[in-house]
């Protein structure tokens, strides 16, 4: 027996907590940057998971190593060795410059460890109360209580306070305004390189610049949120590279397993050597089967992937300025490699519904942003179609509106 979107919708209205907005659709299977729908339909995949399905879908070697993983042995918990965790981190550390890895669920957690290891430095070294952040209005690093408190929008805190504090928001685009928002409290500034859910902002260089001065002058630490612009996705192993950042601490998730749920939280050896056995802990982080698949991920970035990205990356910065030239609703376009935004004069709602209508998927971020997050495998033609999708799109609104 078939089973239809409104069969999943009518059980999901039953037994699920309603903590998602979901679009109308129910996909089965995917190749490459492509999903299929319960009935078939083909979609260009422009979300890729909200940047998760780092190869696409269905990778053969991703889908070989993690059938093999479970065919042998998936978890023993973190009281026993193996292989896998410390494959991963080596790749981590050559690609980040960060020696010492924890492996955790996800990007959020990943996020909480990096909290909880600034934290514990400062109570090692004995300023105990070295207890604050300071973080980015536009922020958004999870929903779990401590990320929850890094997180800018009052929209998502406002409902789940007292949080996680103290903590002291700047604009990302006044730098000077650092500098007078760390104290002798402050344990940490954590900061995206790039803006992902606050509407596909790229740190400027003097706001860069103003974080390394302030942490050599205060001692206060650095955490680099990368796990929106980590592994691969701008061009870079890690955006912050880039902007010559210099992280005592980096989380890392979303494209890490490529599809399966892992997280990290990357670390310095100065750090490091505060954290002692049983300070944090995950049963399930670090499993086999998750580490596994970070491993190969890491190789395909490794072995060229990082390259692959920067090439195509320049291709769609030039299909994308050529898109907003001829579409007066295209604000601006921003971000670089195959992390993209289209801020629009408009909500940006309708784009993503027509375009999902034309089998194209994109999303909303920051309400009047049109986010891009392909995989990173995508291919100049796939991109070639997608902004000619878009086009059509853009070209149908402006249409319905003139009439």
């Amino acid at each position: 027996m078939k089973v239809t979107l409104d069969d999943i919708r009518n059980r999901e209205s039953r037994h699920l907590l309603q903590t998602y907005k979901r679009q109308p659709v129910a996909f089965v299977r995917g190749r490459g940057a492509r999903l299929y729908d319960v009935d078939g339909r083909e979609y260009l995949d422009f979300v890729s998971g909200i940047g998760v399905a780092s190869l696409g879908h269905a990778h053969p070697g991703l889908t070989a190593a993690i059938a093999d993983q479970a065919a042998t042995l998936l978890h023993t918990s973190n009281l026993y060795y193996h292989r896998y965790q410390a494959e991963a981190a080596v790749r981590l550390a050559q690609l980040s410059g960060l020696p010492r890895t924890f492996f955790c669920n996800s990007g959020a957690e990943a996020v909480e460890a990096c909290l909880k290891f600034a934290r514990r430095y400062w109570y090692t070294q004995g300023a105990t109360e070295r207890t604050g952040f300071v973080a980015l209005e536009g922020a958004f690093a999870g929903r779990t209580l401590g990320a929850l408190s890094v997180t800018h929008s009052e929209q998502y805190r406002a409902p789940f306070g007292p949080l996680v504090g103290p903590v002291t928001f700047i604009d990302p685009l006044k730098p000077e305004t650092l500098a007078a928002a760390l104290t002798d409290r402050t344990a940490a500034i954590i900061a995206e390189p790039i803006l992902g859910e606050g509407g596909i902002r790229p740190m400027s260089p003097q706001f860069a610049a103003a974080i390394n001065d302030a942490c050599a002058r205060t001692g206060t630490l650095y955490i680099a949120d990368e796990v929106q612009t980590g592994l691969g996705r701008t061009g870079y192993p890690f955006y912050g590279q880039a902007l010559g950042l210099r992280p005592d601490l980096m989380s890392v998730g979303k494209a890490l397993g490529g599809g399966v749920p892992i997280g990290a939280a990357l670390v310095s050896e100065r750090v490091a050597q505060a954290v002692s056995p049983g300070d944090h802990g995950s049963t399930h982080g670090g499993n086999l089967l998750g580490t596994r698949a970070a491993a190969f991920v890491l190789d395909q970035l490794m072995g060229g992937l990082i390259d692959h990205v920067r090439t195509v990356g320049i291709h769609f910065e030039r299909r994308l300025r050529a898109l907003a030239l001829r579409h007066p609703s295209i604000v601006e376009v921003r971000g670089i490699g195959l992390m993209r935004g289209l801020e629009l004069s408009m909500d940006a709602t309708t784009v993503v519904d027509t375009a999902r209508d034309r089998g194209l998927l994109v999303n909303r971020t920051d309400e009047k942003v049109v986010r891009l997050l392909p995989p990173l495998n995508i291919e100049a033609t796939d991109i070639d179609r997608a902004v000619d999708m878009l086009d059509g799109v853009f070209a149908a609104l402006r249409s319905e509106v003139q009439v």
